[in-house]
């Protein structure tokens, strides 16, 4: 019975720090996203690296282009263009493009900024250690998911203390799986029509159209 009482009082007393600690990590967040926004259209470099119960599946990099919720994504496998509805998939072994309508779920798959405001709903929060990231002192917000059928378990953003900008972001799965991104560059205030969030067919020319909707 002692070790329960004791268990009970370690609870209370740490109770407080916990709260304090969720208040503290909401704010970050908040900050973060008003940041972005204030960003306008921007382009993020990065790398990632994927891990499958611990072990290294390899590492891949990119760029994303974001002006609000529209995206392109390339990597050397894939182009990736979304509009704010309808999102087109270009293969490149394949030499093919997927005309979809993808869920929020899977565009927080796709676009790691998508990430951003997946806090506001079925996740709980909590400020981390603060400690340094590719050189900058950097807060460390812990995001576990509340619902349990979610695909996604947890997630540790790393943000700036001087302009709150993510610069690595830690997704977890619940089958096992990791994925490790860290942004290698990042511009703001960028003058980007919103063509170049659409697939030109005339720049794939042989490329295959599936239309998948």
């Amino acid at each position: 019975m002692s070790k329960y009482i004791f268990s009970i009082l370690i609870a209370l007393l740490t109770l407080p720090v916990f709260a304090q600690k969720q208040a503290q990590a909401k704010l970050v967040l908040d900050k973060t996203a008003v940041a972005f926004e204030k960003a306008g259209a921007v382009r993020a470099d990065f790398s990632v690296q994927a891990f499958n119960k611990g072990e290294s599946l390899g590492t891949a990099s990119g760029t994303i282009k974001l002006k609000g919720e529209k995206f392109l994504l390339k990597t050397a496998e894939t182009v990736s263009w979304f509009d704010g509805q309808t999102q087109w998939s270009y293969l490149t072994a394949s030499d093919e493009v997927n005309i979809s309508t993808p869920t929020k779920e899977e565009l927080q798959g796709i676009n790691p900024y998508a990430l951003l405001y997946i806090y506001k709903k079925g996740f709980g929060y909590i400020l981390g250690t603060e400690k340094n990231f590719q050189n900058k002192s950097v807060y460390e917000v812990i995001l576990t998911a509340t619902d349990k059928k979610q695909e996604l378990s947890r997630i540790v953003l790393y943000v700036t203390k001087d302009t709150c900008q993510p610069v690595g972001i830690v997704v977890e799965q619940r089958d096992g799986s990791r994925s490790e991104i860290t942004i290698t560059g990042y511009r703001t205030g960028l003058e980007l029509d919103d063509s170049v969030f659409v697939f030109d067919k005339k720049q794939y020319p042989s490329a295959e159209v599936i239309d998948l909707r």
